[in-house]
């Protein structure tokens, strides 16, 4: 019998059987899905077109941190996303070597919600690329239409790279987890051309390119980070993503809807970009603890100090806290406070570390949009059936963004969706989770 033709549970059994013998994550495992996640037209292209938009805003980002940097724009804007970065590493996303660059992966968090979507963060260091990779491969093999195809993954990678024919990735301790996905999209590239590297390797010549899988809070773990900058910045190789923290500060959606930023976001966006962003990105603001005047108030909030936050009921704070960024709580679920799910005291204590923390370590508050019921089915091995669940979801589609300046293009590679148990209020990758490509 063909892959094409099994049965819903010989299916589930056939994806078992591909994952590869030292796994994707090191020590996690996922519920498997007999079928991608199905998107739907009108979703599909809507995510499809989204890329286009995404790699814009990152133009404008870096475009206001320069424009700050030169007084053009407000100094806050500048001031805020240097908060708690040695100066070192400020010194080297201001440098010229790195004027243009940005991500050439983008990353999205989309949660499908009753209203639509929304997008709760950016990832420029994403998690997930050999994962997705091989479940569109494996799903493909299966007899089943992937988006992206079952190679898009793989190609979209490679093609960030340009012409280079050494490519390293550096992956750190810190990023071990998701080593061994990296070897695996690196078997299916080429050994010879891709190769995994860890923060101590230094052999690298000239017209290599890197791919730093490494967070630029974790710089003093990473030895041989120092080595790839002053090469890049040299030109002698192309790294990416670039060491530019503000492309990992969470603070963006906050910049996005200040209004004292509109007519900048109007100009570099477009009318029709900017709508369709502050559509999908929930309100966002930075725990800023400069003083309002007596009459003054914190927008959609009307509260007139951010001690106050302290004290909202329960119905009130549909209000996700979060770390901004450049912090080891600043990515997976850690360092995430949801207000409508804490008591008072532990929102409380919370608001406090926001509020403390601010010179160091800023955090947002954004709107919490609810995640929709959906429906899937996994595989109980133990059981040997197949069980319905109804969950929540979220949709990680990747973006490779090709091309040189102006010419540089996004392409959906495709998309990953993580489906938690509905009693789940945060969804994140977790072993009663069910991961699965997703379908149109």
């Amino acid at each position: 019998m063909s892959a094409e033709n099994l049965s819903p549970a010989e299916r589930a059994k056939f994806i078992r059987d591909q994952i590869p013998a030292n796994g994707l994550f090191a020590g996690l495992n996922w519920r498997i899905s007999p079928e991608p996640f199905p998107l739907g037209e009108n979703l599909a292209k809507e995510i499809e077109s989204l890329g286009r938009v995404l790699l814009q805003f990152y133009r404008a980002v870096n475009l206001l941190y320069r424009k700050s940097v030169e007084g053009k724009q407000p100094e806050w804007v500048a001031r805020w996303l240097d908060l708690g970065k040695p100066r070192e590493l400020i010194e080297l996303q201001r440098s010229s070597a790195f004027k243009n660059e940005f991500p050439r992966v983008i990353r999205p968090d989309i949660l499908l919600t009753e209203n639509g979507f929304s997008i709760t963060e950016l990832d420029s260091v994403p998690g997930g690329i050999g994962l997705t990779a091989w479940l569109n491969q494996t799903y493909s093999k299966a007899g089943e239409q992937v988006s992206g195809g079952a190679d898009g993954m793989i190609r979209g990678f490679e093609s960030i790279f340009g012409d280079a024919k050494q490519i390293h990735v550096v992956v750190s301790e810190e990023a071990a987890t998701y080593e061994p996905e990296m070897v695996w999209i690196a078997e299916q590239i080429g050994n010879s051309k891709f190769k995994i590297q860890n923060s101590k390797f230094e052999g690298f010549s000239g017209g290599d390119a890197v791919y730093r899988f490494f967070e630029l809070f974790d710089l003093a773990n990473v030895s041989n980070s120092k080595k790839i900058f002053e090469l890049a910045a040299e030109k002698k190789i192309r790294l990416t993503p670039p060491p530019k923290s503000i492309f990992e500060e969470k603070m963006l959606f906050a910049l996005l809807w200040n209004r004292n930023l509109q007519n900048f976001w109007r100009q570099e966006l477009g009318e029709s970009f900017l709508a369709r962003l502050k559509k999908i990105i929930p309100y966002t603001w930075l725990i800023d603890l400069a003083p309002l005047p007596p009459h003054g108030a914190i927008p959609e909030l009307n509260l007139t100090d951010w001690q106050q936050l302290k004290s909202l009921s329960q119905k009130e704070r549909e209000l996700i806290l979060k770390i901004s960024g450049f912090s080891e709580k600043a990515w997976g679920a850690r360092g995430v406070f949801l207000g409508s799910d804490l008591s008072q005291e532990d929102w409380a204590k919370a608001v406090d570390e926001a509020i403390s923390n601010f010179e160091k370590t800023p955090f947002i508050l954004q709107r919490f949009e609810k995640p929709k019921l959906v429906e899937a089915n996994y595989f109980d091995f133990g059981k040997n059936e197949i069980v319905p669940m109804k969950g929540r979801a979220r949709l990680c589609p990747y973006y490779f963004v090709s091309g040189e300046g102006d010419a540089s293009r996004p392409q959906l590679g495709g998309i990953l969706a993580t489906i938690v148990p509905a009693d789940k209020k945060i969804v994140h990758g977790m072993s009663d989770a069910i991961l699965a490509p997703c379908s149109v």
